[in-house]
């Protein structure tokens, strides 16, 4: 591959990759440790991610269970929790803190749907944009001494891959839609 068109199409693949990352962050009604990946927890003045103070188990379907390995800092990951934007309310028995994930309503579902089409949308709006700067990029190498054909192949190669990126967003999309919706 051209490597003009190579750092385009790493830029694309790094929004999808993005995109993916955020994906495994919104609950689908079942128990999913990546819900805690941005979380930070106060650890002696550092933040730190909470998969570095303790172990993160899924005992049962809806419930991640968090055991520290210092049990002074089961208030410090409680606190965490709460302040966070995930909803959850968390109960712990002085050894372990659970999380119980609480089936989602039709409406939650919906709204967590849409939420994923918006992010599906600004991910292809991410991708459009690489290809506009791709698109400036080849037009200036016409006055760079490279020939007009040479500048329409690379502005073909670069709509191709474009295409199947969006491709794969779309699908992305609606296997996360489908997975919210599954009851």
């Amino acid at each position: 591959m051209d490597a003009r068109l190579q750092q385009y199409e790493d830029k694309m693949k790094k929004t999808l990759e993005f995109l993916a990352a955020d994906y495994q962050s919104i609950r689908a009604g079942r128990a999913n440790p990546h819900v805690l990946d941005k979380l930070r927890v106060d650890y002696y003045g550092v933040p730190t991610p909470i998969q570095q103070v303790g172990n993160i188990s899924i005992p049962e379907a809806r419930i991640i269970q968090i055991v520290p390995w210092d049990r002074s800092m089961i208030k410090a990951i409680e606190k965490a929790i709460l302040a966070s934007d995930l909803g959850l309310n968390p109960s712990n028995d002085g050894t372990a803190i659970r999380l119980i994930f609480p089936e989602l309503t039709e409406e939650r579902r919906k709204s967590l749907v849409k939420d994923v089409r918006k992010k599906g949308e600004e991910a292809k709006v991410a991708i459009r944009n690489v290809r506009r700067d791709g698109n400036d990029a080849f037009k200036k190498l016409l006055k760079q001494d490279v020939s007009e054909d040479e500048v329409k192949q690379l502005t073909d190669e670069l709509q191709k891959s474009t295409d199947k990126f969006i491709k794969d967003v779309d699908a992305m999309v609606e296997e996360k839609a489908k997975d919210i919706m599954k009851v």
